[in-house]
């Protein structure tokens, strides 16, 4: 583990913030923020949350025209096909598919230059052996490339040890989001695949976040964050875990024992399951006031998943 603030990434390159993450022979106390703004113009469309044009939320339009959109931005740069985008919009398209997605694309064009005046001219027709529809945008007026940059470059940060860089790249990558995605589309079998692997992205990029406070020391409002997240995702173990480390590096045994307590309940009741291993690390910790171990604890599993990362690369979230 890199902690010199003098030393670069692997890479060659250096963060903006390359700060000695503090050690585990102390309680960690919250750092001066210190987060690089993004100066760039807001994204001209996002999907990172409730789907949105020039900062509009487009909840007014019809379903479908939204699922039109939001399959050509999560796929810009590529035409989608007639028959493809049929089965993106319907499970079982109907005879009419073809003329209903021309009516769409029609209204779909119409909406957006109400909202800018020839905006509408983005969304491309293809014909010959393309034929379909696309739209034509670059990859800065688009927030999923943004926040797939910003988490990379936040976890390159904390396996790396510079865990204040990792929180502000990781911050800028959460603050992109409006809510879960997928809200107001067809639950279609595409759609619905779509909507799993992008909310994946949001709970790990939030999961890589808190973990990085935890090493950074920048946990004061932490453990309400961390609590909001499992009210969402209830069954993430490495969420449990970092809620009990918060508290036992905290001093708060009795929370740190209330959390693993609620922990292996809900993990027995509802998926049978014994209390994980390293939830039950994270008691002993704290039944022996031990925050040592418990800052440990939490950098083994950050190293744990970068030797992992290594072994696996994970698809773009637009791949068919």
């Amino acid at each position: 583990m890199i902690d010199s603030a003098r030393a670069g990434l692997s890479d060659g390159s250096v963060p903006p913030t390359a700060r000695n993450t503090p050690g585990p022979a102390a309680l960690p106390t919250p750092a001066s923020p210190h987060d690089t703004p993004d100066t760039r113009p807001a994204p001209c469309f996002g999907v990172l949350g409730q789907l949105s044009v020039r900062g509009r939320t487009m909840s007014v339009t019809s379903p479908v025209r939204r699922a039109v959109l939001t399959a050509c931005l999560l796929r810009f740069g590529r035409p989608i096909g007639i028959a493809e985008f049929s089965e993106i919009l319907w499970d079982d398209p109907p005879v009419s598919a073809t003329a209903n997605l021309r009516s769409h694309v029609t209204g779909l064009r119409r909406e957006l230059d109400e909202i800018e005046e020839g905006l509408g001219e983005r969304v491309k027709t293809y014909r010959g052996g393309q034929s379909g529809y696309g739209l034509e945008i670059a990859a800065e007026e688009f927030d999923l490339p943004r926040f797939t940059a910003a988490v990379e470059r936040g976890r390159k940060w904390l396996v790396n040890g510079f865990s204040e860089s990792a929180v502000d790249a990781l911050e800028l990558a959460v603050d992109l989001w409006n809510g879960p995605f997928g809200q107001d589309l067809p639950p279609t079998r595409w759609f619905s695949s779509h909507t799993a692997g992008l909310n994946n992205l949001r709970l790990d990029a939030y999961q890589d976040l808190f973990t990085a406070s935890v090493l950074a020391g920048r946990t004061s409002m932490l453990p309400y964050r961390i609590e909001s997240l499992i009210a969402e995702a209830p069954y993430r173990q490495h969420l449990w875990e970092l809620l009990a480390a918060v508290h036992c590096l905290h001093g708060d045994t009795a929370s740190t024992l209330s959390v693993v307590r609620r922990c292996q309940k809900l993990f027995a009741e509802d998926l049978g399951l014994d209390l994980p291993p390293g939830i039950e690390a994270m008691r002993t910790a704290a039944l022996n006031w031990d925050r040592d171990e418990a800052m440990r604890l939490v950098a083994s599993r950050t190293r744990a998943s970068a030797e992992g990362c290594r072994c696996r690369r994970p698809s773009h979230p637009s791949s068919p």
